[in-house]
C-alpha cells in the first residue's frame, strides 16, 4: 500500500489566480509517491453560465478560465509525474479535454493520457414533470418549465477508475467538490466502497482543499482581528494524507498566508449544513469528533473523521430560463450628492412604475445601502446614513422575462445624463440572460458515471 499521498489545490473557483499552481508543483515535485494537483472551478453559478455558453456554441461550455489555469501547469506536471484532476469540463467535458490535448501537444507533452468523466448530464433522462416531482425545498419547477440543463453531483468512483486506467489528466463536469480529492485517495490507497471512516476522512480532506486558499488564510484574513501575512503571494494548500485517512494541511514554503488551527477550523465549518451529517455522493461525513492539532509552522494535522453509508439519492441541479437581468449604474459626487442620488432613484422608480408596472426594480447606494438591504421603500434623505466622502454610486437592477421591460430600465438610467438630477456621470449598463435553478434528489440508479479516454493523435 502507498505510504502517503500528496494533493495540492491550485484553484478554489473559476476566477482563481493562474499563478497558484507554480509553488504547488515545485513542492509536489520534490516528493516521491502519488502526487496530484486538483482544480475546483465549478460553482453552481459557473455551471449555469457554462450551459448558456454551450447553448450559444456547442463547441464551448468548458470553464472559461481553462487555458489560463491549465497552460502553466501542463508541462511541469507532465515532467514531474503529477496527475491533474479538475471539474473544469463544465457543461462540455469532451470539449475541454480536446482543448487540453491540443495544448499538451503544443507544449511538447503528446503522451499524456486524458480521461473524461461523464454521466452527470440528466437533461434528457427525465421530463419537466419528473423533475418537478423530485424538487426539494420549493416549487420552482411546478410550472414545468422547459429544462435547459440538469446535472447530478457525481462521486469519486469514476475519478478513481480513470486514474486506475492510467489517466494523467482527469476532466469532469459536475462532481461533488471533495470528490476531486477522494478520487485520487481511493485509487492510491485502495479504499473499499464501504470503508466509511476512511472515505469520510478523504471527504474532509477534500472539503478543506476545495476552496483553495481559503484554508491558507485568504478568506480568513481580517486586519487587526485575524492578521494574515503576504496575501499578495498567498500560498495554496497541500494535504499530506496517510493510509488511515489522517492528514496534514500545509502550504508551499516561502509563500504567504498561514495554516493554523483557526484557518482549518473555519474552513472545516464552511458551508456545512450539519456537522454530524454532511451528505456527499460517497459517504455521510460526521466531523463532530474531528481533531485538529498544530504540529509545526503552517502544519495542521486533522484526524477523527467518521462516516456512515452514503445516501440513496444524488443531488441534481436543474436549470431553466430565468429571463433577463438588467443592471445600470450612475455616480453622483460633491456637495449634496446624497440628495441628488435619492432624486435619481425616485425619478427612475416613478417612471418605471408607469411604463412597466410589473417590473420589480432594486436600487442601491453602493457602500451605503447595498449588502444589507436596498433602498426600496426608504425615504432616502432621512433614512440613509450621512456619508462624509460625498461620492456615491447608484446601482439599479431588475430581472424580467420581458426583454423590452429590462432594456427600459437601462434606457431610463442612461437618460439621467440629461434628464437630471445634476452631476450624474459614469453610466454603465448591462443586459444578461439568466438561468434559474432548482435542486432535485435523484435515485442513484438513474445516474451512470462513465469514463472515456481521448486519443492523443
Amino acid at each position: 500500500m502507498t505510504e502517503q499521498v500528496w494533493i495540492g489545490a491550485a484553484a478554489g473557483f473559476a476566477g482563481d489566480r493562474s499563478d497558484a499552481s507554480g509553488p504547488l508543483i515545485e513542492t509536489l515535485a520534490r516528493h516521491d509517491g502519488p502526487r496530484f494537483l486538483i482544480f475546483e472551478t465549478l460553482a453552481e453559478r459557473t455551471l449555469a453560465l457554462a450551459q448558456l455558453d454551450r447553448l450559444a456554441d456547442p463547441a464551448r461550455g468548458e470553464v472559461p478560465a481553462l487555458q489560463r489555469l491549465l497552460w502553466p501547469a501542463l508541462a511541469p506536471c507532465a515532467a514531474a509525474g503529477i496527475k491533474i484532476i479538475g471539474n473544469f469540463g463544465g457543461a462540455n467535458p469532451f470539449g475541454a479535454a480536446a482543448k487540453i490535448r491540443s495544448w499538451a501537444i503544443e507544449l511538447g507533452c503528446p503522451g499524456l493520457k486524458i480521461a473524461v468523466v461523464t454521466g452527470d448530464d440528466l437533461r434528457d433522462a427525465f421530463s419537466s414533470a419528473d423533475f418537478a416531482g423530485m424538487e426539494t425545498d420549493g416549487a420552482l419547477l411546478s410550472a414545468k418549465p422547459a429544462i435547459i440543463s440538469a446535472n447530478a453531483y457525481l462521486g469519486a468512483d469514476a475519478i478513481a477508475k480513470a486514474l486506475g486506467a492510467g489517466a494523467d489528466i482527469v476532466v469532469t463536469g459536475r462532481v461533488a467538490d471533495p470528490a476531486l480529492v477522494l478520487g485520487p485517495l481511493k485509487y492510491s490507497f485502495g479504499w473499499a466502497d464501504d470503508d466509511w471512516d476512511r472515505l469520510a476522512a478523504g471527504i474532509l480532506a477534500g472539503h478543506l482543499l476545495e476552496c483553495g486558499s481559503q484554508v491558507t488564510g485568504g478568506y480568513f484574513a481580517d486586519p487587526g482581528v485575524k492578521d494574515v501575512p503576504g496575501l499578495d503571494v498567498l500560498g495554496y494548500p497541500i494535504a499530506e494524507v496517510e493510509p488511515d485517512g489522517s492528514f496534514v494541511v500545509t502550504k508551499p514554503a516561502g509563500t504567504g498566508g498561514l495554516v493554523d488551527r483557526r484557518t482549518v477550523t473555519e474552513q472545516m465549518l464552511y458551508e456545512i449544513h450539519d456537522p454530524a451529517a454532511y451528505l456527499t455522493p460517497d459517504v455521510i461525513l460526521d466531523l463532530t469528533q474531528a481533531e485538529i492539532a498544530e504540529i509545526g509552522p503552517d502544519r495542521v494535522r486533522v484526524s477523527g473523521a467518521r462516516g456512515r453509508a452514503r445516501p440513496e439519492t444524488l443531488k441534481a441541479t436543474v436549470c431553466f430560463d430565468g429571463g433577463w437581468l438588467a443592471e445600470a449604474e450612475i455616480s453622483y459626487a460633491g456637495p449634496n450628492a446624497k440628495s441628488r442620488a435619492a432624486l435619481a432613484i425616485e425619478t427612475v422608480m416613478k417612471r418605471l412604475a408607469r411604463l412597466h408596472p410589473s417590473l420589480r426594480v432594486r436600487a442601491d447606494l453602493i457602500g451605503v445601502v447595498s449588502v444589507f438591504g436596498d433602498t426600496n421603500g426608504m425615504r432616502l434623505a432621512a433614512e440613509v446614513p450621512d456619508v462624509t466622502d460625498s461620492d456615491l454610486r447608484v446601482r439599479f437592477a431588475a430581472e424580467s422575462t420581458d426583454r423590452a421591460a429590462a432594456e427600459c430600465l437601462l434606457d431610463e438610467v442612461e437618460a439621467l445624463y440629461c434628464a437630471g438630477p445634476a452631476g450624474g456621470g459614469g453610466v454603465r449598463r448591462r443586459l444578461t440572460p439568466r438561468l434559474r435553478s432548482a435542486s432535485c434528489l435523484v435515485d442513484r440508479k438513474h445516474v451512470v458515471p462513465q469514463v472515456s479516454f481521448l486519443e492523443m493523435a
